[in-house]
């Protein structure tokens, strides 16, 4: 696998990157309140009630039996086997499809940067990695397949013929069960868990923290924390998600603002110049220094002298996070154009500081209006020698991992004549992940690549270009083996399956049973007591019947 460099977060990352390599050692997440911030199970509740798919019957008893468990005048057991009898008749698919809205909405934004680094520096020794829940693979399955996790052990509803029976199957992964989870995968591939490492977050998980021989709690609850004291455990606890303070709101509201504040500023040139290019010069960098200033978003830059040996040119970039707007202003500063979504024009003030700054809107969803709006772009690159910023993905993405790419962007450096400079941006997520309003202090790594020459492309070559300049993205990201496994996989799914092969096809992995024990294999999950087979029953949907709860931590 590419080593990826690990963004130096403190104790328990230092640990692993001083550890022994190889598979036999695993290391062992919880889910909720370790890897993510919050429970998945209340993002999953909240968004049953906004959808109004809940009865007020229903919420009554879910927020009863809710109390019953907290108060401890519950078990888990029982928790999950109120939340089972509602489930009679649902169709498991319509589970995992909400599980993936789930994700979008909600769970992306709530995983920890330093947990995602913590993964990687594990996957980095060869370590065998998994996920061991006492929630269930609907919550966890978008999470582990962005992170590259291959197995997870959860709590499972019983399913028959593709819909759930109103029963679960025991034992439960909670308590012993994952003691028992983890010994039965520690069995079958030869795992040591005396020297092996478990992430919780929970005092309920005392039990395998006791089990594996490094213990690490993580962002724990406060009898955890008194009991890691008496062991001796190393503790750490994570703020990078989550409920902000006062700061973080100030931190955003003053940075967004600072858009209009540097227009502001450069009225005077603008006045006495009479220059409108030279004022939105001054007003694009001094944006992006107090912007950047105000988050405290420190950029870690390699390549910067790439920015200015070949302008005018099609600046590309991946797109995580609305604050790759202030990053791209305080890396470029002057004679640059954009494109963004037509929405964003109707934002007050802003859209029309943005429209005066060069930035062409367009509407996704008609390619032949799109087209026509850009070519004012073009004119501004032969004409007034501006450098275009574009992101190909066309949106941001919900993790660091890089989507596909539209060609816009190549038949602009095409038409335009100049070349391409791809900017690598790796994690600008830590500073507000996508549908995150808050932005954060974080140090973001950017890679801005030497120009790429188009002199020699033509519409005939343009996949072969598109792929060559997304795969310069993949190697800069340490993606690039990971996107080769997961189209083996793919294809070795469509081959299995008598299918025609397409290239670069996502992976929608859904049997929350299948393993694949290649190493460089994309999240394909492992799971304790495995369900039926799916089916493609539709008698009922989570929606036409949901349940009261899922299965918490």
């Amino acid at each position: 696998m590419t080593k990826k460099k690990i963004a130096a977060y403190q104790s328990h990352l230092q640990d692993v990157l001083d550890a022994p390599e190889g598979a036999h050692i695993a290391a062992l997440f919880d889910f909720d309140g370790t890897i993510i911030a919050g429970y998945s199970a209340t993002a999953m509740l909240w968004e049953k009630i906004k959808r109004r798919e809940m009865t007020a019957e229903e919420l009554v008893e879910t927020i009863n039996v809710m109390a019953q468990y907290s108060t401890g005048n519950m078990g888990f057991s029982g928790l999950m086997t109120g939340a089972a009898k509602f489930m009679k008749g649902v169709t498991e698919d319509s589970y995992f499809e909400f599980g993936e809205e789930l994700y979008e909405k909600h769970i992306a934004r709530k995983v920890y940067p330093e947990a995602r680094a913590l993964i990687e520096a594990h996957r980095a020794k060869g370590h065998t990695i998994a996920i061991v829940s006492s929630a269930t693979i609907y919550q966890i399955e978008p999470t582990a397949r962005d992170l590259d996790i291959e197995h997870v052990l959860c709590s499972q509803y019983e399913v028959e013929n593709g819909e759930f029976t109103g029963n679960i199957i025991r034992p439960l992964c909670f308590g012993e069960g994952k003691v028992i989870a983890a010994e039965g995968l520690a069995a079958e591939y030869d795992l040591d868990l005396d020297n092996s490492y478990f992430y919780s977050d929970s005092y309920d998980d005392i039990e395998l923290l006791e089990r594996v021989g490094k213990p690490r709690p993580l962002n724990p609850n406060a009898k955890l924390r008194e009991a890691a004291r008496e062991h001796g455990w190393p503790l750490e606890k994570y703020d990078s998600r989550g409920q902000g303070k006062p700061v973080d709101y100030l931190r955003t509201i003053y940075a967004t603002g600072s858009l209009i504040g540097s227009a502001i500023a450069s009225l005077p040139i603008w006045a006495l110049t009479g220059s409108q290019r030279e004022a939105m010069n001054f007003s694009t960098g001094l944006f992006g220094d107090i912007a950047t200033a105000l988050t405290g978003c420190e950029l870690e830059v390699t390549g910067e002298e790439n920015l200015w040996t070949s302008r005018p040119c099609i600046f590309v970039f991946n797109h995580q996070s609305k604050a790759d707007v202030m990053i791209l202003a305080k890396l470029i500063r002057k004679d640059m154009g954009g494109v963004a979504k037509i929405e964003v024009r109707d934002t007050p003030v802003i859209g029309k500081l943005m429209e005066l700054a060069g930035t062409v809107f367009i509407d996704r969803a008609n390619a032949g209006s799109a087209i026509k709006a850009m070519a004012p772009l073009i004119d501004a690159v032969k004409i007034d020698g501006k450098s275009i910023v574009i992101a190909p993905e066309g949106t941001r993405t919900l993790s660091p991992k890089l989507g596909p790419f539209k060609k816009g962007a190549f038949h602009m450096a095409i038409q335009a004549g100049v070349p391409m400079v791809p900017i690598v941006i790796h994690n600008a997520g830590d500073v507000a992940p996508k549908n995150e309003f808050l932005m954060r202090p974080a140090k973001v790594r950017v890679d801005v690549l030497p120009a790429v020459d188009t002199s020699k492309w033509t519409s005939r070559t343009m996949n072969k270009h598109v792929a060559e300049v997304r795969g310069m993205f993949l190697e800069a990201l340490g993606q690039a083996e990971e996107e080769d496994a997961l189209e083996a996989l793919v294809n070795e799914e469509r081959i299995a399956a008598k299918k025609p092969v397409s290239k670069k096809t996502p992976a929608r992995k859904k049997s929350a049973a299948k393993k694949v024990d290649s190493k460089k294999m994309p999240a394909r999950k492992s799971v304790a007591n495995k369900p039926a087979s799916r089916s493609s029953s539709t008698k009922k949907s989570a929606t036409a019947k949901p349940t009261k709860m899922q299965a918490a931590e």
